[in-house]
């Protein structure tokens, strides 16, 4: 980042901020439909689907915080609540007494499977359903681009 900067041109600038208000609007959609189609919220619903997705429905909790991409104090945040509203529990890692567990009650196993398919009505109709098969192709190669990119980089060394 040293050095003159290179702003972005029209086409950069237009196409930028495409992305960010579409991924802006996407998400407050998104977040919106957990609320009136499950009554939960979507950190809640990702945190229990990625839990429903393991074989015991449970996670170390930094596991968990890996593969939600969130900050330490994020999650154990949320985890209280959800612990208060019986949806998940933490218990000792039996192989390292530092590292929680976090394991999916029955009743949060019962709301993710109720909001599932809801909530992939959702992203097929908001997301997949505008898009033609060559646009969504484009879509996951640039994705994945960037992710392989970011994943070369670290914010940190700068």
């Amino acid at each position: 980042m040293d050095g003159e900067v290179v702003w972005l041109d029209d086409d950069e600038q237009m196409t930028w901020r495409a992305f960010h208000h579409m991924r802006t609007q996407l998400a407050m959609a998104l977040r919106l439909a957990h609320q009136l189609d499950s009554g939960i919220s979507e950190p809640e619903y990702e945190v229990l689907a990625v839990l429903s997705e393991q074989p015991a429905g449970e996670l170390r909790a930094r596991e968990l915080r890996f593969q939600l991409q969130w900050e330490k104090s994020r999650l154990a945040h949320q985890i209280r609540r959800m612990e208060e509203r019986g949806l998940v529990t933490r218990a000792v890692c039996p192989d390292d007494p530092r590292a929680p567990m976090v394991t999916v009650t029955d009743e949060g196993l019962k709301i993710v499977r109720d909001a599932a398919p809801a909530h992939v009505a959702r992203v097929r109709d908001l997301f997949f359903d505008p898009l033609t098969q060559a646009q969504l192709q484009v879509i996951r190669e640039a994705s994945e681009a960037i992710m392989a990119h970011l994943g070369e980089r670290s914010l940190l060394d700068r």
